[in-house]
């Protein structure tokens, strides 16, 4: 499938609450793109550890940056690390200790 199918007909991700609308209680009602920019800022928190950011690419792709200026087209969280690895050339793992550390300090 070329990547333009795939970014205009592509499925929903697990993790998305459109494709799994019980995974996420929350007393607020939210639309996808709030909970898309939510979880953006989120992920980029973990991202800049590594030099590394995202953003939206609407309607459910995330393009993935390197402070280099390196850019990655990615579609879902689970793509996001293989990328984010591809690009760096090392190791990025999101339960890292001193990454988690980092982010309890903030």
């Amino acid at each position: 499938m070329c990547s333009l199918c795939g970014v205009l007909g592509g499925r929903g991700h697990w993790a998305d609450r459109s494709s799994n609308p019980d995974a996420l209680q929350t007393r607020a009602p939210t639309t996808l793109a709030s909970e898309r920019q939510q979880r953006t800022r989120l992920i980029n928190r973990v991202l800049n550890h590594y030099g590394l950011s995202i953003a939206d690419w609407p309607p459910n792709a995330f393009i993935l940056r390197s402070y280099t200026g390196k850019i990655e087209l990615v579609n879902n969280l689970t793509e996001l690390w293989a990328a984010a690895e591809a690009i760096t050339k090392k190791d990025c793992d999101p339960l890292a200790p001193e990454l988690l550390a980092g982010l309890e300090q903030r």
